[in-house]
């Protein structure tokens, strides 16, 4: 069975034109990746967790920023190449992108040597105008962008 996440895309509005925050995988595989590579902050829902409850609290965990009690927009799911199903909320707000701070986790790396890294969740955080969002983003996280300039 595929894995499942949850997310929130956070937006502002700067100059008229809508804004969008997006992260990139932290580790070893990801550093070299950009185009396509970019997601929504998201992760997995704990046991019993409402999806909701998941979004905000990987948010917090990625970012280092929690958002309270936003108004949230369900943008719905979509399922990416691997067969991971994100559903996905939009939340108003805004942040230092440069000032994030991602949880971390532990590699083995490089791989069958024993040796264990860590390595943050989240690299880097930057703010996008949509055109340039669909295209760093994950191709299946595009129906994000479109469900959020449709809303």
């Amino acid at each position: 069975m595929a894995s499942e996440s949850a997310g929130i895309l956070l937006f502002r509005r700067r100059e008229g034109e809508l804004e969008v925050l997006l992260v990139h995988p932290g580790g070893p595989f990801w550093a070299t990746k950009d185009l396509g590579a970019w997601t929504i902050p998201k992760g997995e829902p704990e046991a019993g967790e409402d999806p909701r409850a998941a979004a905000l609290r990987e948010f917090a965990e990625e970012t280092g920023s929690a958002l309270g009690a936003p108004e949230l927009r369900e943008l719905g799911s979509v399922r990416q190449r691997a067969g991971k199903l994100v559903r996905a909320w939009a939340a108003e707000g805004d942040l230092d992108a440069g000032a994030i701070r991602s949880n971390r986790f532990t590699l083995e790396w490089p791989p069958r040597s024993g040796t264990l890294r860590e390595y943050p969740e989240v690299d880097r955080a930057a703010w996008f105008a949509l055109a340039e969002a669909r295209e760093r983003i994950n191709p299946a996280q595009r129906a994000f962008l479109d469900r959020l300039a449709d809303a």
